[in-house]
């Protein structure tokens, strides 16, 4: 793998940890600047959205000036920056501020390596090569869950986000110095977002995406912390073992599908079976508790594993896409991905709110956060069975 690439991915890591540590913060955080799992899920939201309503320019930028300064600057002022301002958080109002900035540095790097995939290397290799990199990047993941809680507890949580600060700084640094752009597009053919969407083939895949993530990046992100806190009476340590858990299923479920559609002949059977399967998991947790604290984890990692399949959403949306409209193309079903899941966070911590007054038990609070899930997955199969196959 070319050195550029090893540094992507490293930003890609310190993206897939800045979208999933919070849950091993919720009792620290809520001890010391008094934020409550509603705070924390406007500040989870925001990430996923700032990071969405980047796509569009970043799409852009990749086009124009290359990944190399895209990445570089955002990640350097956003992602250094905002986890300067969180590790200095004294009330709730400022993680949601925070969060909102790392978001911003965190969104061209996952696209800065696909858009130098889909420009050098061969087509029919986008998915397994898009999916390793998905992989490896979710390292970060893991990081997120028990190591995070290790370091918490060793030099505290503002130590701990001074010292990602400056990991980020510095992977953005190496990104400045060895990231190779792509030679411009023959015949220097330009496009815009309009072209993007005038391409009514990939507009099911757009609304599969908006549903195809926010499950799994709720429940590792976010939902893991509070509901295994309450309804099991799980610690910081033993949230941070199921977060990594469910982290580790993600990371197995991207490097399964990653050759599938090779294998099978067909990108869209693979969607709907990974999104179908999901919403069956999230309806059983809507309509029954776990009766035991493993088997709750395992029903999280389910969702985690089977909704790994980003990679086989990206690769049949990327195959409609000719060369110059690559870099806006995949980052507009990114942006549908993240900014999904971001609008899902702040909508289930709402729904959450309006639940937990009326709780009996503290399951019940939960119920309703799953049902969103449920159903949202399974509008998104509804639209996605019409879509056309296509493989390269």
């Amino acid at each position: 793998m070319r050195f550029d690439f090893v540094l992507l991915v490293a930003a890609y890591v310190l993206s897939q940890f800045f979208r999933s540590f919070l849950p091993v913060l919720t009792n620290v955080l809520n001890e010391d600047i008094g934020a409550d799992p509603s705070d924390l899920a406007l500040a989870a939201g925001l990430w996923f959205l700032a990071f969405a309503v980047m796509q569009i320019p970043v799409g852009a930028a990749l086009d124009r000036v290359g990944p190399r300064r895209t990445a570089g600057w955002l990640l350097l002022i956003g992602g250094g920056g905002g986890a300067v301002i969180f590790a200095l958080a004294t009330a709730p109002w400022q993680l949601p501020l925070a969060m909102g900035l790392i978001g911003i540095g965190c969104s061209p790097v996952l696209m800065a390596s696909y858009y130098i995939l889909a420009r050098v290397y061969p087509a029919a290799k986008f998915a397994t090569l898009a999916a390793l990199i998905l992989a490896v990047g979710q390292s970060g993941n893991l990081a997120g869950s028990l190591p995070m809680a290790l370091v918490v507890e060793a030099i505290g949580w503002r130590g701990s986000m001074l010292m990602m600060a400056a990991l980020s700084i510095l992977v953005a640094l190496g990104l400045f110095r060895w990231v190779i752009d792509p030679p411009p597009v023959e015949g220097g053919a330009t496009g815009s977002l309009w072209d993007v969407l005038r391409i009514r083939a990939v507009w099911p895949i757009f609304l599969l995406m908006l549903v195809a993530y926010a499950p799994a990046g709720g429940l590792r992100g976010l939902w893991s912390g509070p509901y295994f806190a309450q309804v099991f009476d799980a610690d910081a340590r033993l949230i941070g073992v199921v977060t990594l858990l469910m982290g580790s299923a993600m990371i197995m479920g991207s490097l399964v599908y990653g050759p599938a559609d090779r294998i099978l002949g067909t990108r869209k059977w693979v969607n709907l079976f990974a999104v179908t399967a999901s919403g069956l998991i999230c309806l059983t947790l809507t309509l029954h508790v776990p009766d035991s604290f493993w088997l709750a984890v395992a029903l999280f990692c389910a969702v985690g594993f089977l909704l790994g399949n980003y990679p086989v959403i990206m690769a049949h949306g990327r195959a409609f896409f000719p060369p110059h409209l690559v870099g806006r193309g995949v980052t507009m079903i990114n942006l549908c991905g993240i900014g999904g899941a971001g609008v899902a966070q702040i909508i289930t911590g709402r729904i959450y709110d309006g639940a937990v007054a009326g709780a009996s038990i503290p399951s019940d609070a939960f119920v309703p956060v799953f049902l969103f899930y449920t159903v949202m997955q399974g509008v998104g199969v509804a639209a996605y069975i019409f879509v056309r196959d296509r493989t390269d």
